[in-house]
């Protein structure tokens, strides 16, 4: 083109008009889970180009179906340890529904051995009891006791506010009016029909879990915080050769037996402990005598708060002002095994300009299944749990 001469250059404006509102998504926040996988919560916004410069919008500017999600996938590196189930067990009930149940252990990935379940306690643990049906019963309609779950009790109305005095905190931990006392000395001779699904309340007491019709039974004893259960084995007739089997779970503590159980001691180490009696035999089972103590280690928070009952408000934040920041305030629900827990968010707000960041959100978590879930912004929101144990965890 040396020969022809070069024409000038210049610019031209070609629109005017600003671009549409899009959405933003800013870096995702710290993975829920060391390894495996885990949650990460990501800031999405709707912002527009004016002028050269970002200018926050109205969320409802933006395309709705295209929004990008909230929280996202994230792996940080491949667990060494991981959970493994048993086969099923046969339907619990011979007509009508019932359950199945199957045992999980804790795999090492290196050697492919069971381990502590301490080192799985973190990972997500697919269910271990679904419900199953034997065909209708001939002379019953409807569901089987085992499908049912039968309301405890109603015990006070539970409520936790941040302004809460300690007395209104130890009046919340534990509603005693709640579930079988089972403290008398004579009920180790008795049986108790309903004493499968209970929730034990009292600081000490006798629990007869012999000539249950069922085959699995599962009791829960609660206790406030700073305190821990021991439980001790007065009597048991468990078949060990034919797979019946005692186990104990806890917050930091998972145990199984069968031989060798009577006189034996368990400690919880925290405030609560489930357990759970599997026979084959009818008539057979164990007679256990808990009380309550004094913790030996800490294992909550000053802000931890435990609440048991069918019911409950829970205000945030549970956060003293003159504790630090950095802190996560947690609670704690418990209710009897035969029962669920709903969550349901009333209100959430975060307040001037707290929901333009991915450090405020609320996280719950499932103990049975170890799943969690993350609400934030002024999310309203229903969560509904598998077990008859959940968490709430406060962020910021």
């Amino acid at each position: 083109c040396q020969p022809v001469p070069k024409p000038e250059s210049r610019v031209e404006v070609c629109d005017l008009n600003p671009c549409p509102p899009r959405w933003k998504v800013t870096p995702a926040g710290p993975c829920s889970s060391s390894c495996g996988l885990g949650l990460a919560v990501q800031l999405v916004s709707c912002v527009q180009i004016l002028h050269g410069q970002e200018v926050l919008q109205e969320e409802h500017l933006c395309p709705v179906a295209e929004k990008p999600l909230t929280s996202v996938p994230c792996v940080i590196r491949t667990c060494s340890y991981e959970w493994s189930f048993s086969e099923w067990s046969e339907c619990s009930t011979s007509c009508g529904n019932g359950i199945q149940t199957r045992q999980d252990f804790c795999l090492s990935s290196l050697t492919h051995k069971p381990v502590n379940p301490l080192f799985c306690r973190r990972f997500p643990k697919a269910i271990v009891v679904r419900g199953c049906s034997s065909g209708p019963c001939p002379e019953q309609e409807g569901l089987s006791p085992g499908a049912e779950l039968q309301p405890v009790t109603p015990a006070t109305h539970l409520t936790t506010a941040a302004a809460a005095t300690e007395h209104r905190h130890k009046e919340l931990d534990v509603p005693l009016t709640a579930g079988p006392s089972g403290g008398e000395e004579d009920t180790a001779k008795r049986s108790f029909p309903c004493v499968c699904g209970n929730l034990f309340l009292n600081a000490t007491g006798i629990i007869n879990m012999t000539g249950m019709e069922s085959r699995d039974c599962t009791v829960a004893i609660g206790r406030p915080l700073r305190e821990e259960i021991l439980v001790t084995i007065l009597e048991s007739s468990l078949n060990c050769t034919a797979g019946e089997i005692l186990l104990f779970s806890g917050r930091m503590m998972w145990r199984t037996g069968c031989r060798k159980l009577p006189l034996s001691l368990i400690n919880s180490r925290t405030n609560t402990l489930i357990v759970k009696q599997r026979v084959v035999l009818p008539g057979n089972g164990v007679i256990l005598q808990y009380n309550s103590r004094a913790a030996t280690k800490k294992y909550y928070q000053d802000c931890d708060q435990q609440l048991f009952g069918p019911q409950g408000e829970i205000e945030n934040p549970v956060q003293l002002p003159d504790e630090r920041q950095e802190v996560v305030c947690r609670i704690f629900i418990t209710v009897a095994p035969r029962q669920r827990i709903s969550i349901r968010a009333l209100n959430a707000d975060l307040g001037p300009g707290g929901n333009q960041t991915h450090f405020n959100y609320i996280l719950v978590r499932d103990v049975s299944t170890m799943r969690t879930v993350v609400f934030h912004g002024k999310q309203q929101f229903l969560w509904q749990s598998t077990g008859s144990q959940a968490e709430i965890e406060f962020h910021e």
